[in-house]
């Protein structure tokens, strides 16, 4: 079951109300999904050579009226936010060092049993590992091993994790024990 655009009131007293976005899925064994974020990493994940893969703008923006959706990356190649413009999504530049840190700490202040993360580098291994699913997409730049064993599904591409949501069956076949 998805559900859409869900108001639910943050004050009482001035009935101020925000949007709760959500994906909803029993999987036998796994147990019940309740997702309100998908977090992705952008570089190896969702493009080659920094340039967005096809599909992905149209699936992203259609998996945006369920899920908030957060993309995480160093952008190695300088062209994530260009790339990324027109699709419904927060874009989160990261400086600095430890960005596998950076990235679970992300996920861990969303809720991590509330989110799908999307990675294929040693620095998504942390988000990976405590996101309620991580999927690892492997693209022509790969996978590394610790993204590998820190995931719980393993894709081709972004557009097979995507479809993953928007075809829900093909989570739970997958999942289930």
């Amino acid at each position: 079951m998805i559900r859409l655009y869900v108001l639910v009131p943050l004050d009482n007293v001035n009935k101020i109300c925000k949007e709760v976005f959500m994906f909803e899925l029993d999987i036998p064994g796994f147990g019940p999904l309740r997702l309100e974020h998908l977090v992705s990493d952008f570089t190896g994940t969702l493009s080659v050579d920094g340039g967005l893969v096809e599909g992905v703008r149209e699936r992203l923006n259609k998996i945006s009226e369920f899920l908030k959706i957060h993309i995480l990356t160093a952008d190695t190649f300088g062209k994530a936010t260009e790339e990324l413009k027109g699709i419904n999504c927060d874009v989160h530049i990261l400086r600095g060092e430890d960005h596998d840190v950076q990235k679970e700490e992300y996920v861990k202040r969303l809720g991590p049993e509330g989110v799908m993360a999307i990675g294929n580098g040693n620095n998504d291994r942390r988000m990976l590992r405590i996101a309620r699913v991580g999927i690892v997409v492997c693209l022509p730049e790969g996978c590394s091993r610790d993204a590998l064993t820190s995931g719980d599904i393993l894709v081709r591409t972004p557009i097979d994790a995507f479809d993953l949501l928007l075809n829900p069956k093909r989570l739970k076949a997958t999942l289930r024990y």
